[in-house]
C-alpha cells in the first residue's frame, strides 16, 4: 500500500493535532499501518485520539500501554488496532502477545506507539508520523508514507 504522503504541521494545540490525525485518518484505507514515534509526552495518544475520530470512532481513545492493543469498531465493520509497544522488550516478545495477528489484519488499520520495538514484523507501506515536542502546547507533525 505505497503511499504519497509527505506533510508537516506546526501544531499549537491538541485539537490542531487531533484535527490533522481525523484528516489523515480519513485519506487511509483498511489494512494501512501508521507508525507512531515520538518521546514520552509527545502527543501519541492525543494524535491517537484524532486519528480514530477520523475513522468515525465514536469510543474514548487511551493509551493501551498496560494492554498492549485496544481494539475499536468502527462504522462498516473495519477495526481500529491501537498499539503502544513501550513495555514490549523486542520483536520476540511481540509475538508472544499475537502481534502478527494484528499486523496482518487487511480490514483493520493498525496505530503503532513505539514501532522500533518491533522493526523487523512491521508490514511494508507504512505511514510514519514523527512528533516533536517544541514547547508546552507547539509540537511538529511530520508524516511520510
Amino acid at each position: 500500500m505505497a503511499m504519497n504522503i509527505d506533510e508537516e504541521l506546526l501544531s499549537r494545540s491538541e485539537e490542531e493535532t487531533e484535527n490533522f490525525a481525523a484528516k489523515l485518518a480519513a485519506r487511509l484505507a483498511p489494512g494501512q499501518a501508521v507508525l507512531l514515534r515520538g518521546d514520552l509526552g509527545a502527543g501519541k495518544t492525543v494524535f491517537s485520539r484524532g486519528f480514530a475520530r477520523g475513522l468515525g470512532c465514536e469510543d474514548t481513545l487511551s493509551s493501551p500501554t498496560y494492554t498492549i492493543v485496544q481494539e475499536y469498531l468502527l462504522p462498516g465493520g473495519a477495526r481500529l488496532y491501537h498499539m503502544d509497544l513501550y513495555r514490549i522488550a523486542d520483536a520476540g516478545s511481540a509475538l508472544g502477545f499475537g502481534v502478527d495477528e494484528f499486523l496482518d489484519d487487511p480490514r483493520a488499520y493498525k496505530l503503532i506507539e513505539w514501532p522500533e520495538r518491533i522493526e523487523s514484523l512491521l508490514p511494508e507501506g507504512c505511514v510514519t508520523v514523527e512528533i516533536s515536542h517544541l514547547g508546552d502546547e507547539e509540537r511538529l507533525l511530520r508524516v511520510k508514507g
